[in-house]
């Protein structure tokens, strides 16, 4: 199974590459960000561990020091690389706006988001939590979002627009989620301990909705948007309302696939 990952992300890097020199060509006002970010590096991990580096850095934080971290995250844990490939071909074929596997490695910062988490929370492993912790708060600042690095999240991950994004210390997202913008997986109050949302693979949830406390949303289940849930979700319904009751079965096994956002119809 490594090597046939190794293979994919060979494939897809060389994909990459190969449409980077073409906007290159077409668009060279872009040439210099393509070089750099693309056509200079070896990898996706190397790709990745620039951008990161380049965005994040600040008087405290220099870029040599970013990048040297991000790919001692991405060496010592080859999970996190294949993560990231995940998270980006899922925005690639959820994302009805994006059309090459280019776009969100450039412009998504849903995607930038994701990676430096995965990166924060190798530190978190590392016991190296207060380095995890001014990641954490580097990535709310530079791209709103703000996920605790301590949080467990699978691969396959799409967080569409992204600005908003709140994902407490002890929740924990499996694999094939689709998350829109201004949505919470938040705590109740003060207590500690195991306090936050578990969804389970498959799950979408819609812009703006609140799901609060230790709760679980089920395998693929649908949180409509401005939602409040309070409750457990069962698997593959759909949950709407302040706060959210189960108002249909989900539209299909993986609502995170299908990106449907649509409520059933309701007689007056």
């Amino acid at each position: 199974m490594p090597d046939t990952n190794h293979r994919s992300a060979q494939m897809l890097w060389q994909q990459m590459q190969q449409q980077a020199e073409q906007q290159s060509q077409a668009e060279p006002m872009l040439a210099g960000l393509l070089q750099a970010t693309v056509l200079d590096q070896a990898s996706l991990s190397d790709s990745i561990s620039e951008l990161l580096a380049e965005k994040l850095q600040s008087t405290h934080a220099p870029k040599s020091l970013l990048r040297n971290i991000s790919l001692q995250a991405l060496e010592d844990d080859s999970c996190i690389a294949n993560a990231i490939a995940a998270d980006l071909l899922a925005t690639v074929q959820r994302d009805s706006a994006c059309h090459s596997t280019l776009m969100p490695l450039l412009f998504y910062k849903g995607l930038h988001a994701l990676a430096a988490y995965r990166v924060a929370h190798w530190l978190w492993q590392q016991q190296r939590q207060q380095m995890a912790l001014f990641w954490q708060n580097s990535i709310s600042v530079v791209f709103g979002v703000d996920i605790h690095p301590a949080a467990q999240i699978g691969q396959g991950i799409m967080f569409d627009h992204a600005t908003g994004i709140v994902i407490g210390e002890t929740a924990i997202l499996d694999d094939d989620i689709s998350i829109m913008q201004s949505v919470t997986l938040g705590g109740t109050g003060k207590d500690s301990g195991d306090r936050h949302p578990k969804l389970r693979s498959g799950v979408l949830v819609s812009a703006g909705a609140k799901i609060i406390g230790n709760i679980e949303i089920g395998k693929g289940a649908k949180v409509a948007a401005g939602s409040v849930v309070l409750k457990d979700v069962p698997d593959h319904t759909t949950v709407a309302g302040v706060p959210a009751k189960v108002v249909d079965c989900a539209p299909t096994q993986t609502p995170s696939l299908n990106m449907d956002h649509g409520l059933p119809s309701i007689d007056d």
